[in-house]
């Protein structure tokens, strides 16, 4: 990965755990055949994309909420 997509993904998602996650959930996605959501001259690595199309704001993330991870212990 890209040092400096790392630093500027890091100024939309500012947790680096749940950047992880997010970059980790995506690449899966890619790998898999799902369809990049920006376009590149340059070959990327899927881990490269996924964190381009964070830059870019082509994908988000929800963090689930205490009721949400109460809810699934049971």
């Amino acid at each position: 990965m890209r040092d400096d997509y790392i630093r500027e993904a890091l100024l939309v998602i500012d947790d680096p755990n749940v950047l992880i996650n997010v970059v980790s959930r995506r690449v899966k996605q890619l790998k898999r055949g799902n369809r990049a959501l920006v376009e590149s001259l340059e070959k990327h690595s899927a881990e490269d994309m996924a964190l381009r199309e964070i830059i870019e704001r082509k994908i988000s993330y929800e963090l689930a909420s205490p009721a949400d991870i109460a809810g699934s212990r049971r």
